[in-house]
């Protein structure tokens, strides 16, 4: 069953509490897909049609759908250098008179940087929404992602760090947004057929939500073991990782990932060597090929952008499982195909 109630059901309500102490932030917002959680952030922030909305191109296409569905205009921009999040120099020079918020992704778990973002955001008085759907677990200079801007979203779906089949959550610290996101995700309502902003069904199940405080109580567990299977992997690649031109995931000062995939920058061949593992049982995947700006629905509303380094990144990334599922052995054999695929 789901509850109407404006606080929620009682199981939504319990794992609110999990995840709001998990995270150090004063709300969280339960709702039924990391989708809905950042469309109803956009909806809470009062983005509307003519609004314009700065993200990287470099995610899934649910972070890009979200704004559209909201009535605003996406604004890609391009990720740094030498990472896979977005680029704070080019979220500056997008900015214009009709921006209203900025979603950072902290994609694969890496997080943003947060810290430039936010000078950006704060010097422009726009709304900061952090795309964390990948990233639960993952910290920035001591502190939760998705708890660094106005609002942080968080998805559950069943790949995720913890997963309630479908689910997600909205974090803030900001009263006020806090009750516009229990409207939002009501149609609008506060007590019965009243209702005051726009909103939609986006509300978790009670179910759901018991699948979801059951994964909370194994998080720490999970992250632990995430982290042992990526340091396995680290180990048996890093001797060899310059001369078979394999860039490795790093975390730099201040990051703590939470491993949610682990990728790596392959020099050449990254489908071909991808098939390879394929074929010997690794679930070896590429996220994300093309990038929204080049998806067949995007590239006819944006058909002039060329964004170098998503563009470049897109071909040559390669992202390994090392979730709770994957035993110590495992992550060795995963390593080691991932040298001989290259090698062959």
């Amino acid at each position: 069953m789901t509850s109407a109630a404006f606080e929620g059901g009682k199981r939504v309500s319990e794992f609110e509490a999990m995840l709001r102490k998990y995270l150090n932030v004063k709300h969280v917002i339960a709702v039924n897909s990391g989708t809905s959680a950042l469309h109803a952030a956009l909806l809470a922030s009062g983005v509307r049609s003519g609004d314009e909305v700065i993200l990287p191109s470099f995610t899934f296409v649910a972070t890009a759908n979200a704004v559209v569905a909201a009535g605003a205009k996406p604004l890609f921009v391009d990720i740094l250098k030498n990472g896979y999040t977005i680029d704070p120099a080019q979220v500056k020079r997008m900015i214009t008179k009709n921006t209203k918020a900025i979603i950072p992704v902290h994609l694969y778990g890496h997080p943003a940087a947060m810290q430039e973002i936010s000078e950006v955001a704060d010097r422009n008085s726009l709304v900061v929404i952090e795309d964390a759907c990948q990233s639960l677990g993952s910290t920035y200079l001591g502190r939760q992602t998705g708890s660094l801007g106005k609002m942080g979203c968080f998805s559950m779906y069943a790949s995720k760090v913890i997963t309630s089949g479908e689910g997600g959550a909205v974090a803030t610290s900001d009263d006020g947004l806090a009750d516009q996101l229990r409207m939002v995700r009501n149609h609008g309502m506060i007590k019965g057929y009243d209702t005051n902003v726009l909103g939609l069904n986006m509300r978790l199940p009670e179910i759901n939500a018991a699948i979801a405080k059951a994964q909370m109580e194994k998080l720490d567990r999970i992250l632990d073991i995430r982290r042992r299977n990526a340091l396995i992997m680290q180990n048996v690649l890093s001797d060899r990782s310059r001369d078979l031109e394999i860039i490795l995931p790093s975390e730099s000062k201040g990051l703590r990932y939470n491993w949610y995939l682990y990728t790596v920058t392959l020099g050449k061949n990254r489908d071909k060597i991808k098939n390879i593992m394929n074929t010997r049982g690794i679930g070896a995947t590429v996220y994300y090929d093309p990038p929204v700006h080049l998806t067949p629905y995007y590239s006819k509303t944006y058909p002039e952008i060329h964004l170098e380094f998503t563009e470049l990144i897109s071909k040559k990334v390669l992202s390994l499982p090392v979730h709770q599922s994957v035993s110590e052995e495992e992550a060795k054999y995963i390593a080691t195909n991932l040298i001989n695929a290259i090698e062959k």
